[in-house]
């Protein structure tokens, strides 16, 4: 039987339904005992350099730079592209605080982009109007597993020579008019958090097709230590290495991620079909253009509901079912405020929930949230 499906009926229900958990199997303690027995557990071992070279078979680049995790990915990215101090890099408010984040390392300032309201993307329409002469760099965030329009992106950033980096931290086996997320800019990310569609508890990656930009990658990651003389660092560097442990895990869930991409679309599939007609509530869409990995199954309930979110999910996890709330938009928190309104951004940011998504769960799990959420909206 599949480690990642499990279709019978489960008399033992768990009692409590995680929104998110890893799907693990035997042949990940295989691989992880495997490099531990080898010795090599820190940050040179044969498993990183497998894992990176399945990274860029699988996203369709040449390199994949491996890093710690998502963030120090991102951080990476911008710095190889050269974004300096005093640049504005324009952001989607709708996404993990780790993008504005990762500009702000580099002393930059991140602009806040409105979404669009099907798919819930960054807006290139609300782009372009947030384009000044100070503006270096754009971040494009495959939002909850949906690839971003990339190539009207890519044609505002051609227009204005500005730097487009891919955030494929949600979107791996996602793919965007036929080509795989993580390859659609010069430079995309990629993050392997325990709850992302392949793991190895903490761990990212830069991909790329620029030789140059790998390089440079790999150089900043490792203190900037040359690789020719040991111990010369001729810049400041990072020390944003993976281990060889994570890899070892990262190279055995690479061999399921198929699987686990086809469970998320039929998890996703259930849903959509549960919740039929239930009032007020929208599914984020999926574009003709795009595939979606369905990272994580995510809704939008509106002033027509009898609850808030809020209060769905309390009322869910009384049911023994977890959820989550969209990402509170960037530009309405104290330390990175804008002004808005950005009104898709603030109407998903209020309104959002994301129910359990992992590979692992079974129909009748996906049964009990249907029927718990269709009882928590008073539908049943």
């Amino acid at each position: 039987m599949s480690a990642v499906r499990r279709v019978e009926p489960d008399p033992d229900r768990r009692p409590f339904i995680p929104v998110a958990e890893p799907s693990l199997g035997e042949r990940e303690v295989e691989l992880v005992a495997d490099a531990v027995r080898s010795g090599w557990v820190s940050s040179i071992g044969e498993y990183v350099t497998a894992f990176e070279e399945g990274l860029a078979s699988r996203c369709g680049v040449a390199h994949a730079v491996a890093t710690s995790n998502g963030t120090t990915a991102l951080h990476l990215a911008l710095a190889v592209a050269g974004i300096a101090p005093e640049a504005e890099v324009i952001v989607p408010s709708l996404t993990f605080v780790a993008t504005a984040a990762a500009v702000r390392y580099l002393g930059a300032t991140p602009v806040f982009a409105d979404s669009d309201p099907a798919h819930w993307c960054v807006d290139p329409e609300d782009v372009a109007k947030r384009i000044t002469p100070r503006t270096r760099g754009l971040v494009a965030v495959d939002l909850y597993g949906h690839p971003a329009d990339m190539d009207a992106l890519a044609e505002l950033a051609a227009e204005h020579d500005l730097v487009l980096v891919e955030d494929a931290a949600e979107s791996l086996g996602a793919v965007y008019r036929g080509r795989p997320a993580g390859s659609l800019a010069k430079l995309g990310v990629l993050s392997f958090y325990g709850n992302k569609l392949i793991t190895t508890g903490e761990g990212g990656a830069v991909l790329t097709d620029d030789p140059a930009l790998a390089d440079r990658a790999r150089l900043l990651r490792d203190h900037a230590m040359d690789p020719e003389r040991r111990y010369w660092h001729g810049e400041i560097g990072f020390n944003y290495r993976i281990t060889n442990m994570q890899a070892a895990l990262g190279v055995a869930q690479l061999e399921r991620l198929d699987e686990v991409l086809a469970r998320k679309r039929e998890i996703a599939a259930i849903y959509r079909a549960g919740l039929q007609g239930v009032p007020g509530l929208t599914i984020q869409e999926e574009a003709e253009w795009a595939t979606s990995s369905w990272w994580m199954t995510t809704l939008q309930i509106d002033s027509r509901c009898d609850v808030d979110r809020d209060e769905l999910a309390a009322r869910l996890r009384a049911r023994g079912v977890d959820s989550r709330p969209t990402f509170v938009p960037l530009h309405l928190l104290p330390h990175l405020a804008q002004p808005g309104p950005l009104p898709v951004a603030e109407t998903v940011g209020s309104g959002g929930i994301s129910l359990p998504s992992s590979a692992s769960l079974i129909d009748s799990e996906l049964e009990h949230v249907i029927a718990s959420f269709r009882s928590a909206m008073g539908c049943d």
